[in-house]
């Protein structure tokens, strides 16, 4: 069986960010630092996709033994921070945030109530998902008008 070969014209079209890095920023990183910084470049990727996943892993095996509407704040902030912001964009997405709406913004102010806990009152988040400290534990309901 013989393939036709297709060459996609959005592969040159510079209003693509990749097509930019790609003809642009990588030879200049050649050219500057030298050559092999696009594999090296590969190679990190590489190996931050495995940490991920592996810290994605540990967080899952977490959240089986939590209540995500009720968690306990003293616990999460023992927690790494990889691990902590896991979770908590898991336990916003669980009490019904829409996927796709959590940012890292709403997870730092997640955070802060766990680990700068300075009497904060609720987040509203995406979703109508409220989220609150209350007597060292964050509640996460979601408010409906």
């Amino acid at each position: 069986m013989k393939l036709q070969f297709w060459n996609d014209p959005h592969n040159q079209n510079p209003e693509f960010s990749r097509v930019r890095v790609r003809n642009v920023a990588l030879p200049i990183l050649e050219e500057s630092i030298g050559p092999g910084i696009a594999e090296a470049l590969a190679r990190s990727a590489h190996l931050l996709r495995d940490d991920a996943d592996a810290l994605d892993h540990w967080a899952k095996r977490e959240e089986i033994h939590l209540d995500l509407a009720d968690l306990d704040c003293a616990y999460l902030e023992e927690l790494p921070r990889a691990i902590r912001t896991r979770i908590i964009r898991a336990a916003v997405y669980a009490a019904g945030a829409p996927a796709g709406t959590v940012s890292l913004e709403h997870v730092s102010a997640v955070e802060a109530l766990i680990c700068a806990w300075k009497g904060q009152g609720a987040l509203n988040l995406p979703g109508g998902v409220k989220v609150e400290r209350i007597s060292g534990r964050l509640s996460l309901l979601q408010h409906r008008p």
